[in-house]
């Protein structure tokens, strides 16, 4: 059987991965000095804590940690496919291939999301739901590559402080001295962050991004959204009441954003993260 590998990036709600069996290689977050593996070795409530204090960074999973998550699937005599968050933003994808060199004579794939948080989550869980049914690494692959192709985030920030020290911002980092005075709608756009548009306050932005969701995958066609935040509870059930409302949503998850990102975006982050369903019977 195939099964995924993903890392803790993805979002994906612990009971399904539970469900499925996917396996998560934990990004590292680094305060000063110390270093914990995301899930593992530092609490949520912990990192918001130290997060008053010190902002911190993080780096992708070491080669070692992919083969340590590999190792037990192939010894079950499983294929293992890896679908990491955007290699435009981090180093996981070549981390999870240096594993994969590492492991020659294992059955192993690796497949970059091109996206983060639930958009590379959704690939996750597009792809255990065809390995589940027996789908060969060929099919899943094919499966991934229109999901990959047709998925759509936008997010704005609370505060641009995290992201101006961010190292992993690309062309984003020379639009934010100008955005200073104003709350920015930023889009993944083939694996990177892309300033996309800036609104005054923190209400327009919230419904530029009802309103860019709307124009991405439309209100009638079915739908897979996803609601991702760091501390913005209340606002995140207010916009999944209107999503709800106001798209045909066949899937819905509303995520609190993996502390290795909210490292970058900082608190008060929120975002929608949307795909149209691809119509095939596992999936659609």
């Amino acid at each position: 059987m195939i099964k995924i590998v993903t890392d803790s990036t993805c979002d994906v709600p612990a009971d399904l991965l539970a469900k499925y069996d996917i396996r998560i290689a934990p990004i590292n977050i680094q305060f000063g000095q110390q270093t914990y593996r995301e899930g593992i070795d530092i609490s949520r409530d912990d990192f918001f804590a130290k997060l008053e204090d010190t902002i911190p960074t993080s780096s992708q999973p070491s080669p070692g940690q992919f083969t340590e998550t590999f190792q037990p699937l192939l010894d079950a005599g499983h294929s293992v496919l890896a679908i990491t968050i955007t290699t435009k933003l981090s180093g996981t994808y070549q981390s999870a291939e240096l594993a994969k060199s590492m492991l020659p004579d294992a059955d192993i794939q690796v497949w970059d999301s091109l996206s983060l948080s639930m958009g590379t989550g959704y690939q996750v869980l597009a792809a255990a739901r065809a390995a589940e049914r027996g789908w060969s690494m060929a099919e899943i692959l094919a499966l991934l590559d229109p999901i990959r192709a047709g998925m759509h985030l936008y997010f704005t920030p609370a505060t641009l402080k995290y992201l101006q020290r961010s190292g992993r911002v690309g062309k984003l980092a020379g639009a934010l001295s100008s955005l200073l005075q104003v709350k920015p709608i930023i889009q993944v756009q083939d694996g990177t962050l892309e300033a996309f548009e800036k609104v005054r306050s923190r209400v327009g932005s919230l419904d530029r991004l009802v309103q860019l969701t709307e124009r991405a995958v439309g209100t009638t066609e079915p739908v897979k959204l996803a609601i991702i935040h760091a501390k913005a509870d209340a606002e995140a059930q207010a916009l999944q009441t209107r999503l709800q409302e106001h798209f045909h949503c066949v899937e819905m998850h509303v995520v609190e954003l993996a502390c290795s990102l909210t490292v970058h975006g900082g608190p008060g982050i929120i975002g929608i993260i949307s795909y149209n369903v691809v119509r095939n019977p596992i999936v659609g």
